[in-house]
C-alpha cells in the first residue's frame, strides 16, 4: 500500500495531455453537466468512439473532487492499487508469497505501467479487465476448475468491453483458442459451461446496449462498429507506424521487465501451476501481434502485454533465487544498454533545452520552433535527475551481478518511482509549457465568459474542456463555417498554430496576440461589435 501510494503523488500537477487525457475527462465532464450518464458526449455531440464505463469512474471521481486534472486521472491510479494487490494475491495463492511480492515489485518498478497509472486514459482499466478474464478463464480451463471461474471470466469480459469495445473479447478469445490449440485442445469446456460465460459477458454488455439502442437507436452502435474496423485497417492520420512499432516500445518503455522477462517469452522455463507461465505467454504473444497487424498504431494499444510480461519476469527472478535460473551475460548488456539509454535521456532533455536556439535550424518546423521559444526557463541543474536514476539503476544492477536479486529488484523499484515523480514535477510542466500550455491557459483565461471557442486547422480537445463550454449552446457551434462567416450570437475565440495565417484574412475577426507557437484571434457578433481594445 505503501507503494501504491506514489501513483496519487502530483496527479494534478499539470494539465491533460491532448489527445486522448482532455478527450476523454471531457466526455465525464459533459456527462455531469447535461445529466445524461448514459451518453458519451463530445461537444454535447454524441461520441461513439468509446462505450461509457471509463468515463463513470471519471465523473463519479469529478464530483468527489470537482472538475480538474487530479480527478481525472484518479481512478487509474486507484486500479494501479487495485493491479498490485491482484498480482500479490493472485501469485501467493498459486506459487507463493514470495513470488507474490516480486511481481508486484517489478510491474510497479518498470517504467511504462508506473507511468500509465498517472495518467487519465481508458487503458489501465481496460488491460485489468481482460487480464482478469484470462486468469478465471484459466481457472475454468484446469482440470479443478469451477463453473464458478467460468461465469467470472464472462463478467470481467463484459467489462472490458463495457470500457473499450469488443476488442476486449477478441483478445480474451483468441489467447484462449491459442492456448487450447497448443493445448490439442485437451481440456476444452462443455456447452454448459460455454452458456455459462456467454451468460455472465451477455449480462453486461446486453444491459448497456438494451439502454443505448432505447435512447439512440441502432446509429451509434454502427458507428462503433465502424470506428473499431476502420482503426483496424485503416491508419489513422499520424498513427501509421511500421510493423515492429509495439516491440521497440515494449522493449524500451519497459525496463527493466522487457530484458529479465526475456527468458520466458518463449520456452517452457520454471513450470507453474495451471500452466500459468504459457497462459501468459500466448497473451503476451497476441496482444503484441494482433497490435502489430492493426493500421492504426499508438503507443498505449500494447500496454495490455505489461502484465504477462511482468509476470514472465518475475517468474524467472523466482527461478534466480530458488537457484533454477541462470542470469544470463546478454541480459545484464541489455539491462546496462536500456539504463544507459533512459538516463542519457534524463540527462540529456535539460541540456539540449538550455541551448536550444542552437538547433533551431535543424527543425524544420515553425510551430516546434516557435513553441521552443516560448519554454520554462532551463538551469541544466534538471540533469541530476538523470545522474540518480543512473545511481539507482546502478545499484539494482550490481545486486543482480551479486546474485543479490531482490535487492536488485528494489533497486530498480526505487529508481523507477523516485525518478519518475521528480520528472512529474520538474520535466513535463516546463515540457507542457511549450508544447500546448499556451493554448491552455488562454482558454482558462476565457472560460467564465459565455462564447464559443475553436481550434482552426488542428485538432484539439482542450477548447472544450479548459474553456468548460456550456450545455445547451447554440447547435450551429459545431459549423466552422457559420463561426468564422455567419451571424454569429455570441463571440468566437479561435486559436491557430503559427504555421497558418487564413484567419487574418477575415476582416471581422482580431488578432489578439501570439504566444509560443499559438495565434489568438477573437470574432465578435454584428450587433455586439465595438471597438474596445483586448489584452494581448
Amino acid at each position: 500500500m505503501l507503494l501504491s501510494s506514489f501513483y496519487f503523488i502530483g496527479l494534478g500537477h499539470v494539465h491533460l495531455f491532448d489527445w486522448d487525457e482532455i478527450n476523454f475527462a471531457e466526455s465525464a465532464r459533459e456527462m455531469i453537466a447535461s445529466g445524461d450518464y448514459m451518453k458519451v458526449q463530445i461537444n454535447y455531440m454524441p461520441f461513439w468512439e468509446k462505450p461509457p464505463f471509463f468515463f463513470w469512474l471519471q465523473a463519479a471521481s469529478m464530483h468527489v473532487f470537482g472538475v480538474n486534472e487530479f480527478a481525472a486521472r484518479f481512478p487509474n491510479a486507484v486500479f494501479g492499487i487495485i493491479y498490485l494487490l491482484s498480482f500479490y494475491w493472485i501469485g501467493r495463492r498459486h506459487i507463493s508469497a514470495q513470488f507474490g511480492l516480486l511481481w508486484a515489485l517489478l510491474f510497479f518498478g518498470t517504467i511504462l505501467p508506473h507511468l500509465y497509472f498517472k495518467s487519465g486514459i481508458i487503458d489501465p482499466v481496460f488491460n485489468y479487465f481482460i487480464f482478469i478474464s484470462v486468469y478465471f478463464m484459466m481457472r475454468a480451463l484446469d482440470k479443478s476448475g469451477k463453473s464458478s471461474d467460468m461465469l467470472f471470466a464472462g463478467i470481467f469480459s463484459g467489462l472490458s468491453v463495457l470500457t473499450k469495445g469488443p476488442v476486449g473479447f477478441l483478445l480474451l478469445g483468441l489467447t484462449s483458442f491459442v492456448f487450447l490449440a497448443l493445448q490439442g485442445f485437451k481440456g476444452f469446456p462443455s456447452i454448459k459451461r460455454i452458456l455459462i460465460f456467454i451468460a455472465g459477458l451477455a449480462g453486461i454488455v446486453i444491459s448497456w446496449l438494451s439502454i443505448e439502442f432505447y435512447q439512440n437507436g441502432t446509429e451509434n452502435m454502427m458507428r462503433f462498429l465502424r470506428y473499431m474496423i476502420e482503426l483496424f485497417n485503416s491508419g489513422v492520420a499520424g498513427h501509421e507506424q511500421p510493423f515492429y512499432y509495439h516491440f521497440i516500445v515494449v522493449f524500451l518503455g519497459c525496463f527493466p521487465i522487457s530484458v529479465i522477462g526475456l527468458p520466458y517469452l518463449l520456452r517452457k522455463g520454471e513450470e507453474s501451476p495451471m500452466l500459468f507461465h504459457r497462459w501468459m505467454q500466448v497473451l503476451f504473444w497476441v496482444v503484441m501481434i494482433v497490435f502489430s497487424i492493426t493500421t492504426t498504431k499508438i503507443v498505449h494499444y500494447s500496454s495490455l502485454s505489461y502484465t504477462p510480461l511482468s509476470f514472465l519476469g518475475a517468474l524467472f527472478v523466482y527461478g534466480l533465487m530458488n537457484k533454477k535460473e541462470v542470469f544470463k551475460k546478454y541480459q545484464m548488456v541489455l539491462l546496462v544498454f536500456l539504463a544507459s539509454l533512459w538516463s542519457l535521456i534524463f540527462i540529456a532533455l535539460p541540456l539540449i533545452m538550455c541551448y536550444r536556439e542552437s538547433i533551431y535550424y535543424l527543425i524544420n518546423d515553425p510551430f516546434a520552433v516557435a513553441s521552443m521559444k516560448e519554454s520554462s526557463t532551463w538551469t541544466g541543474m534538471e540533469s541530476m535527475i538523470g545522474v540518480l536514476f543512473l545511481s539507482l539503476v546502478t545499484y539494482g544492477l550490481i545486486q543482480f551481478w551479486k546474485k543479490q536479486y531482490l535487492n536488485g529488484v528494489i533497486g530498480f523499484v526505487k529508481a523507477t518511482s523516485i525518478v519518475l515523480i521528480l520528472v512529474l514535477f520538474i520535466y513535463l510542466p516546463k515540457i507542457e509549457s511549450f508544447s500546448q500550455g499556451p493554448a491552455i491557459e488562454f482558454f482558462k483565461q476565457y472560460a467564465e465568459e459565455d462564447a464559443y471557442f475553436e481550434t482552426f486547422a488542428y485538432k484539439s480537445y482542450a477548447k472544450y474542456f479548459y474553456a468548460r463550454q456550456k450545455y445547451g449552446s447554440n447547435p450551429q457551434r459545431t459549423d466552422i463555417n457559420w463561426l468564422l462567416k455567419g451571424d454569429i450570437d455570441k463571440p468566437v475565440y479561435f486559436v491557430s498554430k503559427v504555421t497558418n495565417n487564413e484567419l487574418e484574412e477575415f476582416d471581422d475577426i482580431s488578432f489578439l496576440g501570439q504566444k509560443g507557437g499559438f495565434r489568438f484571434y477573437k470574432r465578435m457578433p454584428v450587433a455586439r461589435e465595438d471597438s474596445t481594445v483586448v489584452e494581448e
